[in-house]
């Protein structure tokens, strides 16, 4: 069984509409706190953080449905009222079939105007903006939409995107799936959201990192037991400690890496690899290669033992080199980098297949290694090894010798690949997905489209591979792989406006 440890804080679950909506149910029927309080919570959060970052707040926009998202943003108006700003309230389809929480805000809410300071639009078609205002207040639909945006609920939607005020969307932005992440025709485009009780899956994939903005978690009172069964988990810093280097009194007590990797005119691959994963503070990193390309590493690897096989003609590797490489894993305890470089020659082929099912080497799997993997009929795959696999979207369509598509179907694909093959993957793209046997699945909160560059993925192959050298488990490795290029992207980002470079993450 391959060992997990990664354990994300409640706060970083990702909940799906069912488990959303099953949580909020729960919560009101069993421990009797009735929808009403959380809602006052849910909007009372929102408006203390709104007040927070704005002391002069003159005047909002209120864009308001039927449900309990009207409501939460309700209750942000009553806070902001007693702030002294006035409110305009727009109902889009009218005030008539109000949930009964949000009716009752209404009336609360027209409670505490004293001074005459609330506008209310009973329907869009009458609504005209005020000449000045601070923000938008989305709170127009929730979590269950299932169908495009249609009508007066699309013109308010295409309103508030053309607007150059702010628009503060109150759970999820209306018209943003929270599953999938798409566009439900047209969405929000908001600078902040306000996630009550648990951030939606759908803010980190397809459409919905471009749409929620800055994502302010804002807790209910719902208990953690009734979230137990939410299998996705956003990455952060927050959360994952990154590992610290400590010396080892000998080379081999520091983590040791082997790297499979090379062939004519590919060496570049398995040296950018070796470099990232060295720069980890790894005991030794150990280079087995074609004996035909020594010299390439010998000149561009001084720090890094060299172990050839073969015969000086060797470009390639080639199946009857399986059992030398699988000797020279064995006298090392190690993990292995299997595939920068590698090439896809029809004797490497058998070359791969050879030796994976051989060792039981804990093995990272990246680039041509993976393409070998791809032309075998079943994965030689033993019950002892520990796989991981990084591949980019094209490598997994050719694993799984079919198409799929970005964000919602890339994740489903990767949690069914995981749990089908006891393997831990590293699925590369936007959001970077950790997908594991268990079925959890980790996404990052970053934009990873600067990494989308040749170079980027054998960076990233090095430090998934060093940090299981060093004895991270297998999704732990993979996480303090990604997040270690969060860091530095973030670093790189405050000091420059130059367009990383893969070797800037090294």
């Amino acid at each position: 069984m391959v060992k997990e440890t990664l354990d994300a804080p409640y706060s970083h679950y990702l909940l799906d509409a069912e488990l959303s909506q099953k949580v909020d149910h729960r919560t009101t029927e069993e421990m009797d706190i009735d929808g009403f309080t959380l809602m006052e919570i849910a909007g009372s959060s929102a408006a203390k953080k709104i007040l927070q970052h704005n002391k002069q707040l003159q005047h909002n926009v209120f864009l308001c449905g039927k449900g309990n998202n009207a409501g939460d943003a309700l209750v942000v108006a009553r806070y902001l009222l007693q702030h002294d700003a006035r409110v305009t309230l727009v109902f889009i389809s009218g005030t008539d079939d109000l949930s009964k929480d949000t009716q009752k805000n209404l009336k609360l809410l027209r409670a505490f105007d004293k001074k005459d300071r609330i506008t209310i639009y009973e329907k869009w078609s009458g609504f005209s903006a005020p000449n000045n205002y601070n923000f938008i207040i989305d709170g127009m639909l929730g979590t269950g939409l299932t169908s495009d945006l249609r009508g007066d609920y699309a013109k308010a939607v295409g309103w508030a995107n053309q607007q150059q005020h702010p628009v503060l969307a109150m759970d999820i932005p209306t018209g943003l799936h929270p599953d999938s992440g798409e566009k439900m025709g047209k969405a929000i485009e908001a600078v902040r959201t306000f996630s009550f009780g648990g951030r939606k899956q759908g803010f980190y994939l397809n459409d919905g990192p471009a749409v929620t903005g800055t994502i302010d978690y804002c807790d209910l009172p719902f208990p953690n037991a009734y979230k137990e069964d939410c299998k996705t988990f956003a990455l952060d810093t927050d959360w994952v400690s990154l590992p610290s280097y400590t010396p080892g009194k000998h080379k081999y007590d520091s983590g040791v890496l082997h790297i499979v990797a090379g062939s004519e005119g590919l060496t570049g691959a398995a040296i950018m690899a070796a470099r990232s994963a060295w720069a980890e503070g790894l005991g030794a990193i150990i280079i087995i290669c074609p004996r035909g390309l020594l010299s390439v590493f010998e000149h561009n690897l001084p720090s890094v033992i060299k172990k050839p096989v073969g015969k000086k003609e060797d470009y390639y590797f080639k199946e009857s080199h399986a059992e030398q490489v699988q000797d020279i894993l064995q006298e090392k305890e190690s993990s292995m980098l299997l595939g920068p470089g590698l090439g896809r020659n029809t004797d490497t082929i058998s070359f791969v297949e050879q030796l994976l099912t051989t060792t039981t080497t804990d093995t990272i799997i990246d680039a041509d290694g993976l393409w070998c993997l791809s032309q075998l009929e079943e994965w030689p795959k033993t019950d002892q090894a520990n796989w991981i696999l990084t591949p980019h979207p094209g490598e997994l369509q050719k694993l799984i010798k079919d198409e799929i598509g970005e964000g919602h179907q890339r994740l489903n694909t990767v949690r069914k690949l995981c749990q089908e093959n006891n393997t831990t993957i590293l699925s590369k793209g936007m959001p970077g997905i950790i997908g594991t046997p268990s079925r959890k699945c980790y996404l990052t909160n970053y934009n990873t489209n600067y990494f989308a560059r040749a170079g980027s993925g054998d960076v990233l192959a090095g430090k998934v591979s060093a940090f299981s050298a060093l004895g991270l488990a297998a999704d732990e490795s993979c996480a303090a792989a990604l997040l270690n290029g969060q860091q530095k992207l973030s670093s790189l980002q405050k000091d420059t406006n130059k367009i990383p470079e893969p070797t800037d993450f090294i």
